[in-house]
């Protein structure tokens, strides 16, 4: 696990290794909880283009969590859902090299 400290802010910043997902259910817990700490950014910073990275991160998580809440829902009724198979960077290189 590595961790990278801000001593200006006094926030500990995880790399994308934390946010590798096993499961459907822990993608979502990491999701929920990442923004859970975006939020708690957002009511601490006080610069402007702080303010603006937070705003995008919030944005972004949300988008994530509410795909993930589809996924769930669909393998809850019994669709077989392998989170792999719809990674938004899988998409995005399909769409770029195609």
């Amino acid at each position: 696990m590595k961790m990278y400290y801000s001593k200006k802010y006094d926030i500990n910043y995880e790399t994308e290794e934390e946010y590798i997902p096993v499961s459907l259910r822990e993608s979502i817990e990491k999701t929920r909880m990442a923004l859970d700490n975006a939020y708690a950014g957002f009511d601490y910073a006080v610069e402007t283009d702080l303010i603006d990275s937070y705003i995008y991160e919030i944005n972004s998580l949300q988008k994530r969590y509410k795909h993930l809440l589809e996924l769930a829902e669909a393998e809850k009724a019994g669709e077989e859902v392998p989170l792999s198979k719809h990674s938004p960077i899988r998409a995005l290189v399909s769409h770029v090299f195609s």
